[in-house]
């Protein structure tokens, strides 16, 4: 049984607060959740507390529950989300105008999307404006313009966008949003995995409760910009400077797990599905292994050859050498005459992609430096 928010704040210590109420989160979703793994649970409780907490970060990450298939337990995931975060909008069947104003009003708003995949599929060009809130919204201090007609008159006006956003859908989303995104990969339940069943009407109120305790202890609650690992830099570092920091406030075991999970699940992403241009420059390197330089023309037929590749199928035809080259133009590499035997067709240098492969690309280990250092040992 939670407790009320006056018994709650009665409780000596705001560590103790802090600490016993986020395990009261940590068990509460637990309880209807089944996870791909315990750093999955402790950075969803950690991004709900951040959620009341929107005043004190600089972004905000989104959190995507993401699967293969249907029933993999993302719906409920946003179900039990929507009863603990402040100002909670299910943005399914609603209006961008709809969105931009809840999101724009004084009390802000919490956005819980499901479906998202329908954004960003085939009628992406249909949603044009929420896709702008989600990849703009992140930042604190960014708006979102737009044209209003009063009588004959056209005004401009700057709405806020900044909000925190929970995301659910199926397959992939478009790296502009997976990299500013705490990812977890859910899946359906084996048959020795069970949860308890969730029923709005009896578990709403025990939600609800929770969700004051969270906010009495924000209300009072300083935070500070943390340390972070030293594998979680740059973009992942934006992502999860407010959980960690979150965990550091609260204290006791909780800024270990935080930086475990965010090791973890930030390792995960690095494995996910990579971009188009990615996969070419890799197999690219594959290709030429052993080369010093390659005609456009044996460059697609290697390409074509290599197992699981998409080259020869690419949006319903092979990739050409004009296709080819756009794609590596992108990365300021321009195709050259190259002199094989007797003849000078257009291709490519190892020497013009080696800096590309550097720049985006993991370094290939050394294997006989591995071998060597092994056998000392």
């Amino acid at each position: 049984m939670l407790e009320k928010n006056s018994d709650f704040l009665a409780f000596d210590g705001l560590a103790q607060k802090g600490q016993r109420m986020i395990e009261e989160v940590y068990n509460f979703l637990g309880r209807f959740v089944s996870y791909p793994s315990d750093y999955a649970k402790t950075a969803h409780a950690l991004w709900i507390i951040h959620a009341h907490l929107m005043e004190k970060w600089d972004s905000t990450p989104r959190l995507a529950f993401l699967s293969a298939e249907p029933a993999s337990g993302k719906t409920r995931a946003l179900e039990i989300t929507e009863l603990l975060v402040p100002n909670a909008v299910c943005a399914v069947n609603v209006s961008p105008a709809y969105l931009f104003r809840k999101v724009g009003c004084g009390e802000g708003a919490t956005i819980l999307f499901d479906e998202i995949d329908t954004v960003f599929g085939p009628k992406a060009r249909e949603n044009e404006e929420l896709r702008g809130l989600l990849n703009a919204g992140h930042r604190r201090g960014a708006v979102t313009g737009r044209c209003v007609v009063r009588g004959k008159e056209i005004f401009t006006e700057e709405i806020p966008a900044y909000a925190a956003v929970a995301l659910a859908g199926l397959g992939w989303l478009p790296d502009t949003i997976l990299s500013r995104s705490v990812i977890i990969r859910m899946r359906r339940r084996c048959i020795d995995e069970t949860v308890e069943q969730f029923r709005r009407r009896i578990h709403a109120s025990q939600g609800h409760e929770l969700r004051d305790q969270i906010e009495a202890w924000a209300n009072v609650t300083e935070v500070s910009w943390p340390e972070m690992p030293g594998e979680i830099q740059d973009r992942d570092a934006d992502v999860w400077e407010p959980l960690i920091a979150v965990a550091d406030a609260i204290g006791g075991d909780w800024p270990a797990r935080a930086r475990r999970a965010g090791v973890a699940l930030v390792a995960a992403s690095k494995n996910l599905e990579p971009s188009l241009g990615i996969q070419l420059l890799a197999d690219l390197r594959e290709v030429f292994s052993g080369s010093d330089e390659m005609s456009s023309k044996a460059i697609l037929y290697a390409l074509n050859s290599l197992e699981e590749s998409p080259w020869g199928t690419l949006r319903g035809k092979p990739m050409d050498e004009r296709g080819l080259a756009n794609h590596l133009k992108e990365y300021g590499v321009k195709s050259r005459s190259i002199r094989i035997g007797g003849s000078t067709p257009k291709g490519y240098r190892r020497d013009d992609l080696y800096e590309v492969w550097n720049r985006y690309l993991p370094a290939i280990p050394d294997k006989s430096a591995t071998f060597a250092t092994s056998a000392t040992e």
